[in-house]
Protein backbone atom coordinates (compact mmCIF):
# COMPACT_ATOMS: atom_id res chain seq x y z
CA UNK A 1 0.00 0.00 0.00
CA UNK A 2 1.09 3.54 -0.73
CA UNK A 3 1.61 4.76 2.79
CA UNK A 4 0.77 8.19 4.14
CA UNK A 5 3.15 8.90 6.99
CA UNK A 6 1.40 10.03 10.14
CA UNK A 7 2.69 12.68 12.45
CA UNK A 8 1.24 14.60 15.33
CA UNK A 9 1.13 17.88 13.41
CA UNK A 10 -1.56 16.65 11.02
CA UNK A 11 -3.45 14.45 13.48
CA UNK A 12 -7.16 15.27 13.34
CA UNK A 13 -8.50 15.09 16.89
CA UNK A 14 -12.30 15.01 17.07
CA UNK A 15 -12.70 14.81 20.85
CA UNK A 16 -10.47 14.55 23.89
CA UNK A 17 -10.68 14.71 27.67
CA UNK A 18 -8.79 13.12 30.54
CA UNK A 19 -10.30 9.72 29.82
CA UNK A 20 -10.58 9.21 26.06
CA UNK A 21 -9.35 10.64 22.78
CA UNK A 22 -11.11 10.20 19.44
CA UNK A 23 -9.33 10.84 16.13
CA UNK A 24 -10.14 10.77 12.42
CA UNK A 25 -7.90 8.11 10.89
CA UNK A 26 -6.52 8.65 7.41
CA UNK A 27 -6.14 6.02 4.70
CA UNK A 28 -2.82 4.22 4.98
CA UNK A 29 -2.50 4.58 8.74
CA UNK A 30 -2.43 1.44 10.86
CA UNK A 31 -4.10 1.73 14.25
CA UNK A 32 -1.71 -0.57 16.11
CA UNK A 33 1.77 -1.83 15.31
CA UNK A 34 2.05 -4.91 13.12
CA UNK A 35 4.63 -6.98 11.25
CA UNK A 36 5.18 -4.18 8.70
CA UNK A 37 7.03 -2.17 11.33
CA UNK A 38 5.30 1.01 10.10
CA UNK A 39 4.63 3.65 12.71
CA UNK A 40 1.12 3.10 14.07
CA UNK A 41 -1.51 5.72 14.76
CA UNK A 42 -1.38 4.79 18.46
CA UNK A 43 2.23 6.03 18.64
CA UNK A 44 1.30 9.26 16.87
CA UNK A 45 -1.47 9.90 19.40
CA UNK A 46 0.93 9.19 22.28
CA UNK A 47 3.35 11.78 20.91
CA UNK A 48 0.52 14.29 20.54
CA UNK A 49 -0.54 13.78 24.18
CA UNK A 50 3.05 13.92 25.42
CA UNK A 51 3.66 17.24 23.66
CA UNK A 52 0.33 18.90 24.41
CA UNK A 53 0.26 18.05 28.10
CA UNK A 54 4.03 18.03 28.64
CA UNK A 55 4.01 14.45 29.91
CA UNK A 56 7.50 13.01 30.40
CA UNK A 57 8.19 9.32 30.03
CA UNK A 58 5.80 6.74 28.64
CA UNK A 59 2.27 7.88 27.83
CA UNK A 60 -0.52 5.36 28.42
CA UNK A 61 -2.87 4.75 25.51
CA UNK A 62 -5.26 1.81 25.21
CA UNK A 63 -6.37 0.55 21.79
CA UNK A 64 -10.11 -0.09 21.95
CA UNK A 65 -10.88 -1.06 18.35
CA UNK A 66 -9.35 -0.91 14.88
CA UNK A 67 -10.11 0.09 11.32
CA UNK A 68 -8.70 -1.57 8.23
CA UNK A 69 -5.61 0.18 6.91
CA UNK A 70 -7.22 1.56 3.69
CA UNK A 71 -10.32 2.71 5.62
CA UNK A 72 -10.78 6.19 7.10
CA UNK A 73 -12.73 7.61 10.01
CA UNK A 74 -13.36 7.46 13.73
CA UNK A 75 -11.01 5.62 16.09
CA UNK A 76 -11.34 5.73 19.90
CA UNK A 77 -8.42 5.36 22.29
CA UNK A 78 -8.46 5.08 26.09
CA UNK A 79 -6.23 7.51 27.95
CA UNK A 80 -6.26 5.56 31.21
CA UNK A 81 -6.08 1.89 32.15
CA UNK A 82 -9.23 2.42 34.22
CA UNK A 83 -11.30 3.48 31.20
CA UNK A 84 -10.03 0.84 28.75
CA UNK A 85 -12.06 -2.09 30.18
CA UNK A 86 -15.14 0.13 30.39
CA UNK A 87 -14.86 1.02 26.71
CA UNK A 88 -14.21 -2.62 25.86
CA UNK A 89 -17.38 -3.53 27.75
CA UNK A 90 -19.38 -0.95 25.77
CA UNK A 91 -18.20 -2.49 22.51
CA UNK A 92 -18.87 -6.03 23.76
CA UNK A 93 -22.41 -5.15 24.84
CA UNK A 94 -23.05 -3.24 21.58
CA UNK A 95 -23.75 -0.04 23.49
CA UNK A 96 -21.55 1.91 21.07
CA UNK A 97 -23.41 2.81 17.90
CA UNK A 98 -21.21 3.17 14.81
CA UNK A 99 -22.27 4.39 11.37
CA UNK A 100 -20.19 3.93 8.23
CA UNK A 101 -20.39 5.48 4.79
CA UNK A 102 -19.44 3.48 1.71
CA UNK A 103 -19.18 4.58 -1.91
CA UNK A 104 -20.18 1.60 -4.05
CA UNK A 105 -20.08 0.87 -7.75
CA UNK A 106 -23.57 -0.50 -8.32
CA UNK A 107 -26.98 0.44 -7.02
CA UNK A 108 -28.03 -1.82 -4.13
CA UNK A 109 -30.85 -4.26 -4.94
CA UNK A 110 -32.99 -2.66 -2.23
CA UNK A 111 -33.14 0.89 -0.87
CA UNK A 112 -32.48 -0.56 2.57
CA UNK A 113 -31.97 -4.07 3.86
CA UNK A 114 -30.38 -6.31 6.46
CA UNK A 115 -27.60 -8.63 5.29
CA UNK A 116 -26.94 -11.86 7.17
CA UNK A 117 -23.97 -13.98 6.16
CA UNK A 118 -21.44 -16.33 7.67
CA UNK A 119 -17.89 -14.99 7.25
CA UNK A 120 -14.81 -17.15 7.12
CA UNK A 121 -11.40 -15.51 7.29
CA UNK A 122 -8.49 -16.78 5.23
CA UNK A 123 -5.31 -15.61 7.01
CA UNK A 124 -3.16 -16.42 3.98
CA UNK A 125 -4.67 -13.68 1.85
CA UNK A 126 -6.21 -11.66 4.72
CA UNK A 127 -9.67 -11.90 3.19
CA UNK A 128 -13.09 -12.94 4.48
CA UNK A 129 -15.51 -14.91 2.33
CA UNK A 130 -19.24 -14.50 2.96
CA UNK A 131 -21.46 -17.58 2.84
CA UNK A 132 -25.27 -17.75 2.92
CA UNK A 133 -25.17 -20.54 5.50
CA UNK A 134 -22.85 -21.57 8.30
CA UNK A 135 -19.65 -23.33 7.25
CA UNK A 136 -16.77 -24.64 9.34
CA UNK A 137 -14.88 -21.91 11.25
CA UNK A 138 -17.28 -19.20 10.07
CA UNK A 139 -18.86 -16.45 12.18
CA UNK A 140 -22.30 -14.93 11.80
CA UNK A 141 -22.25 -11.40 10.40
CA UNK A 142 -25.18 -8.96 10.40
CA UNK A 143 -25.33 -5.45 8.99
CA UNK A 144 -28.03 -2.98 8.04
CA UNK A 145 -27.62 -0.71 5.03
CA UNK A 146 -29.52 2.19 3.52
CA UNK A 147 -29.03 3.95 0.19
CA UNK A 148 -28.77 7.63 1.05
CA UNK A 149 -27.54 9.27 -2.16
CA UNK A 150 -27.17 8.61 -5.88
CA UNK A 151 -24.06 10.22 -7.35
CA UNK A 152 -23.11 10.62 -11.01
CA UNK A 153 -21.36 7.26 -11.25
CA UNK A 154 -21.59 5.78 -7.75
CA UNK A 155 -23.91 5.31 -4.82
CA UNK A 156 -23.54 6.39 -1.19
CA UNK A 157 -24.63 3.71 1.27
CA UNK A 158 -24.94 4.12 5.03
CA UNK A 159 -24.07 1.01 7.02
CA UNK A 160 -24.77 0.08 10.63
CA UNK A 161 -23.07 -3.00 12.03
CA UNK A 162 -24.75 -5.43 14.37
CA UNK A 163 -21.62 -7.58 14.55
CA UNK A 164 -17.96 -6.69 14.12
CA UNK A 165 -16.25 -9.23 11.88
CA UNK A 166 -13.05 -9.13 9.86
CA UNK A 167 -13.66 -7.08 6.68
CA UNK A 168 -17.38 -7.42 7.34
CA UNK A 169 -18.69 -4.42 5.40
CA UNK A 170 -16.32 -5.00 2.49
CA UNK A 171 -17.21 -8.67 2.20
CA UNK A 172 -20.95 -8.45 2.75
CA UNK A 173 -21.53 -5.52 0.39
CA UNK A 174 -19.59 -7.34 -2.32
CA UNK A 175 -22.02 -10.27 -2.07
CA UNK A 176 -24.87 -8.03 -3.30
CA UNK A 177 -22.77 -6.57 -6.12
CA UNK A 178 -21.93 -3.39 -4.23
CA UNK A 179 -18.15 -3.49 -4.16
CA UNK A 180 -16.62 -0.47 -2.45
CA UNK A 181 -14.74 1.96 -4.69
CA UNK A 182 -11.02 1.15 -4.77
CA UNK A 183 -11.38 -2.21 -3.01
CA UNK A 184 -9.48 -4.52 -5.35
CA UNK A 185 -9.48 -7.31 -2.76
CA UNK A 186 -13.26 -7.60 -2.93
CA UNK A 187 -13.74 -7.11 -6.64
CA UNK A 188 -13.52 -3.44 -7.59
CA UNK A 189 -11.89 -3.09 -11.01
CA UNK A 190 -9.24 -0.50 -10.15
CA UNK A 191 -7.47 0.89 -7.11
CA UNK A 192 -7.61 4.44 -5.80
CA UNK A 193 -4.42 6.46 -6.42
CA UNK A 194 -3.53 6.49 -2.72
CA UNK A 195 -4.49 2.81 -2.20
CA UNK A 196 -7.42 3.84 -0.01
CA UNK A 197 -10.93 2.48 -0.30
CA UNK A 198 -14.07 4.63 -0.06
CA UNK A 199 -15.19 3.26 3.30
CA UNK A 200 -15.41 5.76 6.13
CA UNK A 201 -16.33 5.39 9.81
CA UNK A 202 -18.62 8.41 9.75
CA UNK A 203 -20.07 8.72 13.26
CA UNK A 204 -20.20 7.14 16.69
CA UNK A 205 -22.45 7.61 19.71
CA UNK A 206 -22.21 6.20 23.21
CA UNK A 207 -22.52 7.08 26.88
CA UNK A 208 -19.24 8.40 28.22
CA UNK A 209 -17.92 5.68 30.56
CA UNK A 210 -16.99 8.20 33.28
CA UNK A 211 -19.04 11.35 32.73
CA UNK A 212 -22.20 9.34 31.90
CA UNK A 213 -23.22 11.85 29.23
CA UNK A 214 -24.16 10.94 25.68
CA UNK A 215 -21.41 11.59 23.16
CA UNK A 216 -22.05 11.92 19.44
CA UNK A 217 -18.98 12.35 17.27
CA UNK A 218 -18.95 12.81 13.50
CA UNK A 219 -15.85 12.62 11.30
CA UNK A 220 -15.58 14.47 7.99
CA UNK A 221 -14.63 12.16 5.11
CA UNK A 222 -11.38 12.71 3.18
CA UNK A 223 -11.21 15.57 0.74
CA UNK A 224 -11.87 14.33 -2.76
CA UNK A 225 -14.48 15.06 -5.42
CA UNK A 226 -16.60 11.98 -4.71
CA UNK A 227 -16.72 12.39 -0.94
CA UNK A 228 -17.34 16.13 -1.37
CA UNK A 229 -20.41 15.31 -3.47
CA UNK A 230 -21.84 13.41 -0.50
CA UNK A 231 -21.82 16.37 1.87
Amino acid sequence: MSKILSNKTNLQVLYEDNHIIIVNKRAGDIVQGDKTGDKPLSDVVKEYISDKYNKPGNVYLGVVHRLDRPTTGIVIFARTSKVLPRLNALFASKDIHKTYWAIVKNEPPKTEDTLINWLKKNPKNNKSTAYPKEVKDSKKAILHYKLIRKLDHYYLVEVNLETGRHHQIRSQLSTIGCTIKGDLKYGFDRSNPDASIHLHARSISFEHPVKKELLYISAPPPKDAIWDACL
